[in-house]
């Protein structure tokens, strides 16, 4: 039997003292209440596993407090004790959300099984309660780091969103978190409890990415040995994340709009189609409406995906957020390689706001393990940040283009130095210049 807490409401004091002297000895914390109101001001202040309650109180009847105390602790499993043995009282009690009923005086031996029935069943669902909060801790909306106005109206959005059965399409560049947003979407939903599934289209060939989504039936193409099961029978009844979808194939498009629109497919090889249950989450670095101008992608599936549009800010976007970022990579760094790494310096930090980050929140991440690799203090100086960053002049704060030649020339030299460890000479050999060449563009672009 496992032991926990329970709660005796009952009106009658020596009943109430006997049960309580009967649950101890069970090993069972127990703590009595005369009254409803006294009752619930117990729950108020402690977690209770279990409630023995008279259906006859005082100040309200066992039924209304019955369904007062599964509304506001629905893992609490509640007893009702009654006087009168009626099948009506017990049939109330349940459909109130008792756990069950017992006659009290006569069924005095039902009690300790009946109690741990219901203390088994109450403390599972505590554990479940637990493991739900953890996993949203992991995968949830917390799991998001930043202040920044950017991100704070987007983590809004995606918060309404999550609450119902809409398909969503996520927009934004490659490493700004698309995936991460999707898993919390899928937590914070009533799905969370089933599958989360990501799949990324342009990681399979047409025929692979057909068998992966949908599945196949034995003998349906060579090597076809058995019946396989997909994705979307796999993520039935939660939900799946199709990344980078504008990847998606002109034939296998067709099928997916089959899936948005009737929840049904056919599996290659198949003549029947299969039904699921599923939440379909999209996301892409491409822009669809050109994509579907250039005819590469369908007008009818991209007006299916974009139900609801977040567009995920870039990280050049949010610089309040940079820090905050770098802090939490920095940690798990260190804790990942066993160092005492506690302190982004100063210039390390200015430096890095002072970046145009192409790469996003994922060329973050990877400068700062490399920084937490490197260092061999406490502190993540900016002597550890890759020689492009280093070079730029925080002081200048002009970004860089993306269309403009000059920015990309200077770009380009950044990273050709970089790679040569800062040996201009090395540098000017690879960039097929001459030396005072190199000086001059470096003086130019102040890069010196």
């Amino acid at each position: 039997m496992q032991k926990g807490k329970l709660l005796i409401i009952d009106d009658e004091e020596r009943l109430r003292n006997l049960l309580a002297r009967i649950l101890q000895l069970e090993g069972h914390e127990v703590i009595t209440a005369g009254t409803g109101k006294e009752g619930l001001k117990k729950l108020q202040q402690d977690t209770i596993h279990v409630v023995l309650s008279d259906v006859k109180l005082p100040d309200i009847d066992g039924i209304t407090l019955s369904e007062t105390i599964k509304k506001n602790y629905p893992n609490t499993e509640i007893i009702v004790l009654t006087a009168y043995g009626t099948i009506n009282d017990g049939v109330k009690a349940i459909k109130a959300g008792a756990f069950d009923y017992i006659t009290k005086g006569d069924d005095n031996e039902k009690i300790i099984p009946l109690v741990s029935k219901a203390m088994d069943k109450a403390l599972l669902q505590q554990k479940v309660t637990e493991l739900e909060s953890k996993l949203n801790d992991k995968f949830g909306f917390d799991r998001l780091i930043g202040k920044s106005t950017a991100i704070s109206d987007v983590i809004k959005l995606a918060q309404k969103v999550a609450l119902t059965d809409t398909t969503v399409l996520l927009l934004g560049e490659t490493g700004t978190g698309k995936e991460i947003f999707a898993e919390a979407i899928h937590q914070a939903s009533n799905r969370r409890s089933k599958s989360f599934v990501a799949v990324n289209c342009s990681a399979f060939t047409k025929e692979l990415l057909e068998s992966e989504l949908f599945g196949h039936k034995a003998g349906s193409f060579t090597g076809a040995i058995k019946d396989k099961k997909g994705l979307f029978e796999e993520a039935n009844g939660g939900t799946i994340f199709l990344d980078e979808i504008g990847e998606l194939d002109h034939d296998l498009q067709a099928k997916l709009l089959r899936v948005l629109e009737s929840q049904q497919f056919i599996k290659i090889g198949d003549t029947k189609p299969t039904q699921v249950n599923v939440r379909i989450l999209a996301a892409t670095n491409r822009n669809l409406l050109n994509e579907i101008n250039d005819g590469h992608f369908r007008s009818d599936l991209y007006y299916r995906l974009s139900v609801f549009q977040i567009t995920l800010p870039a990280l050049r976007e949010r610089k309040k957020d940079i820090k905050l970022l770098a802090e939490y990579f920095m940690q798990h760094f260190a804790l990942k390689v066993k160092k005492q790494v506690n302190i982004l310096g100063d210039t390390f930090v200015e430096k890095l706001e002072a970046y145009n980050w192409p790469g996003n929140i994922r060329e973050l991440k990877n400068i700062i393990e490399r920084a937490v690799i490197l260092t061999d203090s406490n502190v993540l100086d900016e002597s550890l940040l890759p020689y492009e960053i280093q070079q730029q002049q925080v002081k200048s704060g002009a970004p860089i283009s993306a269309f403009d030649l000059s920015s990309v020339e200077k770009l380009h030299i950044q990273r050709v130095l970089n790679h040569t460890h800062g040996n201009r000479a090395e540098a000017a050999h690879l960039l097929n210049i001459g030396v005072a060449t190199l000086y001059r563009k470096l003086k130019e672009y102040g890069l010196e």
